[in-house]
């Protein structure tokens, strides 16, 4: 949460600029979530080379699939919100509008991302 507050609400503060510009951000969750799924990858690697709507529906729903589908979720928006945010700054773009779609990202993902993608379309 951290990192989204300094993109969000300090955009253009040095100190945010360096974190954010740093891949090491998003390396921890990676890393958990690596943690998390290697020892089940065997377990998982027949379900997820044929996957069904069935079979990802049972493995979310337990506590330890709802796991790790969220640190998967905070993983790539994070990673998604980073690129945003940086993208942002280098095109120069609307600190205000830039915020609200990596608001956007950070609470649904894909949507946030279209926000996003059509802020930079309009320049």
């Amino acid at each position: 949460m951290p990192f989204w507050l300094l993109m969000i609400f300090a955009p253009k503060w040095s100190f945010t600029k360096k974190i954010i510009g740093s891949l090491w951000i998003v390396v921890p969750i990676a890393l958990l979530y690596a943690v998390l799924i290697i020892p089940q990858a065997s377990a998982l690697l027949p379900q997820l080379a044929n996957p069904t709507l069935n079979t990802i529906a049972s493995g979310l729903g337990t506590p330890e699939g709802a796991t790790v589908g969220w640190i998967h979720f905070l993983a790539f928006d994070l990673f998604v919100g980073r690129w945003a945010y940086l993208d942002s700054r280098a095109k120069s773009l609307n600190i205000w509008m830039t915020g609200i779609a990596l608001f956007f990202i950070l609470m649904m993902g894909p949507f946030g991302l279209l926000l996003y993608l059509a802020l930079r379309a309009r320049g």
